[in-house]
């Protein structure tokens, strides 16, 4: 049975339950307060899943509303840094928007820099740090070739591919101004940012382990018509362990589904 289709039952259980409560009203008035809560989060749920994309439905497996609920719960509470923001070709973050806490990346024993000019939110960095040791524990240095970047580079990236390769190419290969996910601070493009880096030590190790440490592809393989770009092996970001938890479990482990849903259940009041 799919989630949606648990959300019906769920509707029929609290019928039932409001039927018998009535024989003692004293006892049950607390558990009504919770069922009600639980029944007005039921009704937000299916409000956002009817507006959700086929796709990101298809991808919501059968299960729990309940459980569904909970753990969106534990993944929002989790997220005191306000790394779930939906930035992509249709949600734009734009020219004004400030990435708050932004480090310079150094050099240092976990990670290898490309250039010296590299920063990043401190919650990713510190995030960065913790896989990165990992990744040497296994024998692995991750190099980190692209972070931060403002929405004045973003710019200055854009028009450049755009001169050299087209527009078509450039809005396949790269973010307009404003909507590109590096503006976070909180990307990472690793080692040679290219398709070969896949098969790269660093790159399957990566695929293996990032989401153990909070770190999600962005851009998956086979689903360019859902993220807006083409695969890309090397392009991570950060979300936390309790958000990449819930994206595996729920969403098919494609992060934009996840984002999609989590931004329209916050703009459902």
């Amino acid at each position: 049975m799919h989630l949606t289709k648990h959300i019906v039952c769920f509707f029929l259980s609290i019928g039932c339950f409001f039927i018998y409560s009535n024989n003692s009203a004293s006892a049950a008035s607390m558990q009504n307060e919770k069922q009600l809560a639980q029944h007005k989060d039921i009704m937000k749920l299916e409000k956002v899943l009817s507006v959700m994309s086929p796709w990101a439905k298809a991808a919501i497996p059968n299960g729990d509303p309940q459980e569904f609920l909970s753990d969106l719960n534990t993944v929002l509470s989790a997220d005191k840094d306000n790394l779930l923001v939906l930035c992509d070709k249709t949600h734009a973050l734009g020219k004004d928007y400030v990435t708050a806490g932004i480090v310079p990346l150094v050099k240092n024993n976990d990670y290898a820099i490309g250039r010296n000019n590299l920063s990043l939110r401190r919650v990713a960095e510190q995030g960065l740090r913790i896989m990165a040791k990992a990744a040497r524990a296994d024998d692995t240095m991750l190099l980190i070739s692209s972070s931060y970047r403002s929405y004045q580079y973003q710019v200055t990236v854009y028009n450049r591919l755009v001169a050299q390769e087209g527009q078509a190419v450039a809005d396949r290969e790269s973010a307009r101004p404003g909507t590109s996910q590096h503006q976070l601070g909180t990307a990472v493009d690793f080692g040679s940012i290219s398709d070969e880096y896949a098969q790269t030590k660093a790159g399957k190790w990566l695929s293996a382990n990032a989401e153990k440490y909070g770190w999600s592809l962005s851009f998956p393989q086979g689903y360019e018509d859902i993220t807006g770009y083409r695969w890309e092996c090397w392009h991570y970001r950060y979300i936390g362990v309790d958000a990449c938890r819930f994206q595996k479990k729920w969403f098919g482990d494609i992060q934009q589904f996840m984002l999609e849903f989590i931004h329209a259940w916050k703009a459902e009041q």
